[in-house]
């Protein structure tokens, strides 16, 4: 059975009508009451933090998909906060840590399966200076943070395409830097 949203939601969430149907390739419109759903990406957060060996910080998924899989620091943009703000309170929630500046990097898209329906996400890597990375305690949805040079970790270990290619970017930049 698919999971992509159109095939997976059936009735109208406005008028809670069965002629909730596809209308395009991203939609899906109410024959009863005109509700027009779009199948749009929710706006995610990575943080990119290195220690003063400049190892990044990857940490252990607490939460599905992909529990106990390698991850960036990083969360969903909530409703009303701009990217910037997700990230400081993001690396807050889960590592108490205190963001002291930030940049904007790079985007991805992502794909996955959360309680059996596809969702869609574009990804917005920053690469974060933080207070101190000294008593940092895993919270929230991470079981676990560690500092990695690049042949410390296998990539199969980070599932998330564009949290893989966050990080292949940041040690090819690191590389570069050093060649």
């Amino acid at each position: 059975m698919s999971t992509h949203p159109l095939r997976i939601l059936k009735y109208c969430p406005k008028c809670g009508s069965e002629k909730f149907v596809p209308s395009g390739e991203r939609s899906l419109k109410c024959g009863t009451c005109g509700f027009h759903y779009f199948v749009n990406s929710a706006a995610a957060v990575a943080a990119l933090i290195t220690d003063e060996d400049g190892k990044l910080m990857l940490v252990t998924r607490g939460v599905e998909p992909d529990y106990g899989k390698l991850d960036l620091p990083g969360g969903f943009v909530d409703p009303m906060e701009t990217a910037e703000e997700a990230v400081i309170r993001e690396l807050s929630e889960e590592l108490g840590l205190t963001v002291t500046s930030l940049e904007y990097l790079f985007s991805a898209p992502n794909e996955y399966i959360f309680s059996e329906f596809k969702v869609f996400t574009l990804d917005l890597a920053f690469w974060v200076s933080v207070d101190s990375v000294e008593n940092l305690k895993a919270m929230d949805d991470i079981l676990a943070y560690r500092f990695y040079a690049e042949n410390e970790f296998d990539y199969a270990e980070i599932p998330a395409p564009s949290i893989n290619s966050f990080v292949k970017r940041y040690f090819e930049r690191e590389r570069q830097k050093n060649s």
